[in-house]
């Protein structure tokens, strides 16, 4: 999976952090010590740390991703980070 969104509330930036929603490696999940959580009332779940969001996107780095875009939505940032695959054509 090349893409992992992250995001954090802005009154929150020092965590915790979503780093994944339910169909995320779990792999990566696992690396970045995240766990499965479902909200009450949300019929999905996502993947949270304890982490801030910095903290984050530099163990995503240092596993190969990269920040493509970034931006703000209401009160929530939001990191879109990609990592280059190697596909078998």
């Amino acid at each position: 999976m090349p893409y992992v969104l992250v995001s954090t509330q802005i009154r929150l930036e020092t965590g915790p952090t979503m780093v994944g929603d339910e169909y995320s490696d779990p792999a990566i999940m696992n690396y970045l010590g995240a766990r499965k959580t479902t909200m009450l009332g949300n019929n999905f779940s996502e993947y949270h740390v304890d982490d801030s969001p910095r903290l984050v996107l530099d163990k995503l780095e240092k596993i190969g991703f990269r920040v493509v875009t970034m931006t703000g939505v209401g009160q929530t940032l939001v990191w879109c980070m990609y990592k280059e695959t190697d596909y078998i054509t």
